[in-house]
């Protein structure tokens, strides 16, 4: 995959050299670029900045500078996709914004098959909206609060998108987290068998696979009735979880 960042901080992104993300760039499962719009502005301060017509605080992010960015990563991408032999690349510029889609597993997975991403990271009241209308494909945004700038939730998309990429991490691991099935993760224990006078529940050390299936999902659903009832609400269980559902009712 081809991911590149759009940010007059590039350098927060070495964050994403470490851990699994870390090892996916390593193996060339994914290349990362990082643009600075500063390397494009006309002025001798390398202004990216003015501000706003019609009064208010704060400064707003010129478009030229980002449209010449993202031209020029544009032409990165077209050369990477002729590289590896691609065609016809789904590769859309998308702006981190407070006002976009709110991400979750659905949205990751249908990013997961994207064949590159421009991540476009604004700062200080936002970006020109202009240059948004011309160049920006789609918004997502992390939640419902405002950061400093865009470079977080940018690695927030990025590595929830690479960890979910084919062969980048055990599938089995992926499909076993929260969200995946639509429901709250369960709970997790290894060694030691006792902590703190707490012991690792019984039927975990049974080795009977059907048993620990049904603990881990009832454990599933005890969990997101609780702490998040909005997802147990959608939630459609198999014929063989209703019977679970069923039995976890009469007790």
């Amino acid at each position: 995959m081809f991911l590149a960042f759009i940010s007059i901080m590039p350098q927060m992104f070495e964050a994403l050299s470490f851990g699994i993300t870390g090892r996916a760039v390593e193996r060339g499962q994914v290349v990362i670029h990082t643009i600075n719009p500063r390397d494009f502005a006309t002025d001798n301060y390398r202004r990216i900045d003015e501000r706003p017509f019609g009064g208010g605080p704060g400064m707003v992010m010129m478009a030229e500078p980002l449209e010449k960015a993202i031209l020029h990563t544009k032409a990165l991408a077209v050369e990477y996709f002729a590289k590896h032999g691609i065609a016809n690349p789904t590769c859309p510029v998308i702006y981190l914004s407070p006002q976009g889609q709110t991400l979750d597993e659905e949205t990751v997975l249908a990013h997961v098959k994207f064949d590159g991403m421009i991540l476009l990271c604004g700062r200080y009241e936002g970006v020109d909206e202009r240059l948004i209308e011309c160049y920006v494909d789609s918004q997502i945004s992390i939640g419902d609060y405002v950061l400093t700038g865009g470079e977080l939730p940018a690695m927030v998309l990025a590595d929830s998108v690479i960890r979910r990429l084919p062969d980048v991490m055990n599938e089995a691991s992926a499909d076993q987290d929260s969200f995946v099935d639509g429901l709250l993760d369960c709970p997790h224990y290894t060694k030691p068998l006792i902590f703190k006078n707490k012991k690792v529940p019984e039927v975990l050390l049974t080795g009977h696979h059907a048993n620990i299936a049904k603990w881990r999902f009832l454990e599933q659903v005890k969990r997101t009735k609780t702490h998040r009832p909005d997802l147990w609400a959608k939630f459609s269980p198999t014929k063989e979880q209703a019977k679970w559902l069923k039995e976890l009712d009469k007790t």
